[in-house]
């Protein structure tokens, strides 16, 4: 299976502008991907000022996902800025072709930013599965938080909640170095692939991303990564069987608590 990851800049706050550049962005995706991956807020940027939307704040943005997932025939996975009965979320969607789709809200709310201030934090973990690989949602700040991602093993039916660990992230590079340790650790721990996808460019509080946006497997090696600080799209084939055996050799899960 192929994944394209897209790491892109953001225009802060210009939901038009944005919708406009990730149409062109998916429009280059290898026609055999079947997942495309957009980073957290792609539509407008980590900005807490909802004012500056038209309300319902994210419907646009919803059927520009649905629209763009029937036209190209793939998944498209990202979070929106979305407002439901004067509530706001964080909230990663992951969109199928046929219109249906699932989503997480984002559960660890950045206080540093404001946003436990105006958005509701999402309560349950959240997996989809898609040709019988299963894959955990997260977004960005739930990274620092090992307890809710962790995977768990059912040692009657040798079988694991998941098998790919996606976040998608607006994280600064001045705090890089906590993501590319953090994420290794989540492979690791967890026994899963890790897929990190996040913005490039200066956003609209004068913070820098580098991106770093890349794939690491069960054993903390990076498999791809994109050039910091250059938009791009990263596409690779989803290895399952090696994590299948890597599993069946070494199994932690029997030790798990």
């Amino acid at each position: 299976m192929k994944i394209s990851l897209i790491q892109s800049d953001i225009v802060w706050a210009d939901i038009q502008a944005n919708l406009v550049s990730f149409e062109k962005w998916i429009d280059q995706v290898p026609v055999e991907t079947e997942i495309v991956i957009l980073p957290e807020m792609f539509a407008t940027g980590f900005t807490m000022e909802v004012q500056n939307f038209p309300p319902p704040v994210g419907k646009e943005v919803f059927y520009w996902m649905q629209s763009q997932s029937v036209k190209h025939q793939k998944i498209i996975v990202g979070s929106v800025l979305t407002e439901v009965n004067g509530k706001y979320y964080n909230r990663m969607y992951w969109m199928r072709p046929d219109g249906t789709y699932d989503y997480y809200d984002k559960h660890h709310l950045f206080h540093q930013a404001g946003e436990d201030k105006l958005m509701t934090a999402g309560n349950k973990p959240v997996i989809v599965s898609y040709k019988n690989i299963k894959f955990m949602l997260q977004i960005c700040y739930d990274l620092r938080f090992p307890v809710w991602s962790r995977n768990g093993y059912d040692k009657q039916q040798d079988a694991f909640d998941y098998d790919v660990l996606v976040y998608i992230a607006n994280w600064p590079e001045v705090r890089k170095q906590a993501y590319l340790s953090l994420l290794k650790a989540r492979a690791i721990e967890n026994q899963s692939i890790v897929i990190w996808v996040n913005r490039v460019g200066v956003d609209g509080k004068g913070l820098e991303h580098s991106g770093d946006t890349q794939v690491i497997d069960a054993k903390g090696n990076i498999l791809k990564k994109a050039t910091d600080f250059s938009e791009q799209i990263l596409s690779f084939d989803l290895d399952i069987a090696s994590l299948q055996v890597f599993r069946k050799e070494f199994k932690v899960g029997l030790d798990w608590d």
